[in-house]
């Protein structure tokens, strides 16, 4: 076997606060689990600074989930690096008190509360907005602020299977809500858009925003395509594995030796597939394969055709033509296969991340900017940063009534 070339990323400058995106930017972040964590993750990794409230002994419940990094839970290392973290009680006026002055002297608030306990907390985009027109508000909500289910609680599965989402995920026999938390995945990803158009439009007109980004919402708006399938031509798009209900060939194929998934858009790539690939051009033009609708039509004769013909290579061989034909294809790795994946390592992605007590590897943002690598930093102990944090805003002198009454935490003293 020839000797793998490393090819590694040109070099970008060190990230420095002058050159990140969001340099200058604070976020208050009043959340738990994962789509608000994520949203301000992202903006963390973009350079803003994050200051994550947390509840004083118990933290964001995520921290509890597992504890597979090295004794931190996994959801919590993926999801809150770079953050600052401040443990308060938001039961206790002296700990909203301490959230406001915070909140007074930042660029953006965003939470994802139970519904109402915002407001209810006097912390809501209201309240808050009032004190400072300018202020970016994001809420993160299961279903939005109006609606029969605007009260329900919302977990990630729950609203996979309300919007419907799992009818068309899984196999035709078994609906499955997706190996990610695809909901809470996509409420972040809006989340961070609409707060990067708030904040440019500040810049503009120098008014803040009061954003509601909901799960609901967010996942609906990912089923455009079943949607206008169901509205326009009355049919529910079926479960359908890996293969695509729209498009064949589309699926895993056997090979000689496991198999390979092979994915053909349009007539172009299926005249490529069977000439290029397998010396069969007599297949080019049979009516039953002619077209993609035909070939949908005709589904089980197609891959059928396929099959046999994939089976008569071994996958590596498989996987060279039809790479030089331009046939889209993948290999079906699992999640070891991407950590060993030479696609993040020959890109050079893989980072060092600081969390309590070790180092960790992890993987760049996926924004990639071409003068300044964005910053992985360190994932905080819980309360790590509530003394700073009250310094910051005058209450430095009472961090130790703040703290025997419970109204904020502090880390416990490291053990030998």
């Amino acid at each position: 076997m020839a000797p793998r070339i490393l090819r590694v990323m040109p070099p970008v400058a060190p990230s420095s606060p002058s050159s990140l995106p969001l340099a200058g930017t604070t976020v208050v972040a009043l959340e738990q689990a994962v789509a608000a964590p994520l949203a301000t993750r992202h903006l963390a990794d973009l350079g803003a600074r994050v200051v994550k409230v947390e509840r004083v002994g118990e933290g964001d419940f995520a921290r509890h989930y597992d504890d597979a990094v090295h004794g931190e839970a996994s959801h919590f290392v993926w999801l809150n690096r770079g953050k600052e973290s401040l443990a308060v009680d938001l039961k206790t006026p002296a700990g909203r008190d301490v959230v406001r002055r915070l909140v007074a002297r930042a660029d953006v608030c965003v939470q994802n509360l139970a519904p109402g306990a915002a407001a209810r907390l006097g912390l809501g985009a209201d309240e808050l907005r009032a004190a400072d027109p300018r202020l970016v508000h994001a809420s993160i909500t299961g279903y939005g602020t109006a609606g029969p289910r605007r009260d329900r609680k919302a977990y990630d599965m729950l609203v996979q299977a309300e919007t419907g989402l799992v009818s068309v995920t899984g196999t035709p026999t078994t609906a499955t809500k997706t190996g990610i938390p695809t909901a809470d995945i996509a409420a972040a990803t809006y989340t961070v858009q609409a707060v990067l158009a708030a904040l440019l439009r500040r810049e503009r007109t120098g008014e803040g925003a009061t954003l509601d980004v909901s799960m609901f919402d967010a996942t609906a708006e990912w089923l455009g395509h079943p949607m206008y399938l169901q509205m326009y031509a009355g049919r529910q798009v079926p479960r359908m594995g890996l293969s695509h209900a729209a498009i064949a060939p589309y699926d895993a194929y056997p090979t000689a030796d496991g198999e390979l998934l092979v994915g053909v858009q349009n007539d172009r790539g299926w005249r490529a597939l069977v000439t290029e690939v397998f010396d069969r051009p007599d297949l080019v033009d049979d009516p039953r394969f002619a077209t993609n609708m035909a070939r949908v039509t005709h589904r089980q004769e197609c891959d059928g055709v396929v099959a046999s013909l994939t089976r008569t290579l071994d996958t590596a061989t498989l996987d060279d033509r039809l790479a030089a034909a331009g046939v889209a294809a993948a290999r079906l790795n699992d999640v070891a296969g991407l950590v060993a994946h030479p696609q993040l390592a020959e890109r050079d992605r893989w980072r060092d991340v600081e969390i309590p007590g070790a180092t960790v590897r992890g993987v760049l943002p996926p924004m990639t900017f071409g003068d300044v690598e964005l910053p992985m930093g360190a994932v905080p102990a819980l309360g790590a940063h509530t003394a700073a944090l009250l310094a910051e805003v005058g209450l430095d002198g009472d961090l130790d009534a703040l703290a025997a009454t419970g109204a904020v935490g502090v880390p416990e003293p490291a053990t030998a």
